[in-house]
């Protein structure tokens, strides 16, 4: 007798739902892995627990895709970290989400603190990150003018980037979608359950289904994923709140690099940085906290993490502020990434913090071979790498744009003024395989609301949009 046959005569459960692997988080890691186990033959099947992938910390960090400097040598961060870095270039363009490398500089303002810089230069060349140079004040100046004359001496890393992390994650969930991976959205797991020698079951509130593997990315409740099969607890995750202030694209001028003070034991600190599109980006702050579910920006948070960045970049002008936003981490115990086998057929991939975004290309590469080995897996003949974005106007010349509303439009009707996002984008977002199905959805997919106002003139009309595509009432479109 198999040990799903026995788990439901144990149980007096009738069929459920078989799978060969499931994932356990929507979120960048998830979505990663999701599309990388595309690329044998097995079927995957992936929950997340709100209605939509990047949901969680993928969706409110500081999108930096980082050199490799921070992480101390020979540990997970440290590995991964360079091997993902090196992966963004070809992924990008593959996958057809925007990066690009601007570079960062780590600042310190005395003579005192070079030696710390020389340790993290150090430290990166450890790592295998190319490229690093300590430079003079004066040399960081003309680089960046907007710094603060304050500066010394500046650590210059050019092969950090910029990047959305939550395109990031919708295209690698559309590329996995497109080679056969299935998405539970809503799907909160309840329990994970050991089946005999081989197998789990993995229980949502609504159906039980059996697996071989489970992969556990299940961001800052990991633990709470872990412990349900793992008798004594291996790590614990802690909540470490960021907190941001979100600038206008008039503000785009000011830096172009990412500019980081010298770090300390609570993270790499407040950083200023330019985002993929245009707008500046202020923050984190490094806050420990007990509510996992705790993702308010504090009054106290925002001026502490305004008044370091002005430090850095004194020009900034807080008058240019759009939005403040915060997100948490998964600070694990171990202080480094868990990653690996907890037991057969268990695989975790927790405590993905800092540098994660970077990290993750590189960490579902590795954790889909190994299950692939484990498991005897095949490769997919059929795996197309290859994702097309819906277009996007703002990034077309006058010609393209022409012919796209000649053909279609509906890509004529502006809807979101502040980011010129039309009708057309908005449709298609919603109208994808794993479409947009609130208004923070058709944010990250379009932009429309992202902008200045807010929302507060094109809300109503991508309210509209989604009811009439959705074919529900307004009131039942969530945020």
């Amino acid at each position: 007798m198999d040990s799903f046959t026995l788990f439901n005569l144990l149980n007096g459960k009738g069929a459920q739902i078989m799978t060969k692997v499931i994932i356990i988080g929507g979120g960048v890691v998830g979505c990663a892995v999701a599309r990388e186990l595309a690329r044998y033959q097995c079927e995957v099947l992936l929950f997340e627990r709100n209605i939509d992938v990047s949901e969680g910390t993928s969706k409110a960090n500081s999108g930096i895709i980082h050199a490799g400097f921070d992480a101390k040598p020979n540990t997970h961060k440290a590995k991964f970290n360079v091997i993902g870095n090196e992966m963004f270039d070809s992924l990008s363009k593959e996958l057809d989400f925007s990066f690009f490398r601007n570079g960062a500089m780590v600042l310190c303002f005395s003579e005192e603190e070079l030696p710390a810089l020389q340790k993290l230069q150090r430290q990166g060349l450890q790592n295998g990150v190319k490229g690093l140079e300590i430079i003079s004040g004066q040399q960081a100046l003309q680089i960046e003018p907007k710094l603060s004359k304050e500066v010394v001496y500046a650590l210059y890393a050019p092969t950090s980037g910029i990047v959305s992390p939550y395109e990031m994650t919708l295209a690698y969930a559309e590329n996995a979608h497109d080679n056969g991976v299935r998405f539970e959205f809503g799907a909160k797991v309840t329990n994970v359950t050991k089946v005999a020698e081989e197998g789990y079951c993995v229980s949502t509130e609504t159906c039980d289904y059996y697996c071989d593997v489970v992969v556990n990315c299940a961001g800052v409740y990991a633990d709470d994923i872990n412990d349900m099969v793992n008798e004594s607890p291996q790590f614990t995750i802690v909540p470490r709140k960021g907190e941001y202030i979100l600038l206008d694209k008039e503000c785009e001028e000011i830096v172009q690099h990412t500019i980081f003070r010298l770090p300390t034991n609570m993270g790499k600190g407040v950083l200023v940085t330019r985002t993929i599109h245009g707008t500046v980006l202020v923050g984190p702050t490094s806050v420990d906290i007990t509510d996992k579910e705790d993702v308010n920006p504090t009054p106290e948070g925002l001026e502490s993490l305004w008044e370091k960045g002005i430090l850095l970049v004194p020009t900034l002008n807080r008058e240019q502020e759009i939005t403040q936003f915060a997100g948490n981490r998964a600070h694990g115990s171990t202080g480094d990434f868990v990653i690996g086998w907890a037991q057969k057929g268990f695989f975790n991939l927790s405590a993905i913090e800092s540098p994660g975004l970077t990290s993750a290309p590189a960490l579902a590469v590795y954790a889909s071979e190994e299950i692939a080995k484990e498991y005897g897996l095949q490769k997919n003949p059929d795996f197309n790498p290859i994702r097309k974005d819906i277009p996007h106007l703002f990034s077309m010349t006058e010609e393209e744009k022409r012919t796209l509303i000649a053909t279609d439009p509906a890509y004529g009707n502006i809807v979101c003024r502040c980011e010129s996002v039309t009708e057309g984008e908005i449709r298609d977002s919603i109208r994808r395989p794993i479409g947009a199905k609130s208004l923070d959805g058709i944010k990250r997919r379009t932009r429309a609301g992202m902008g200045r106002c807010q929302n507060c003139y094109c809300g109503e009309k991508v309210l509209q949009i989604l009811s009439r595509e959705l074919n529900v009432n307004i009131e039942e479109i969530p945020k």
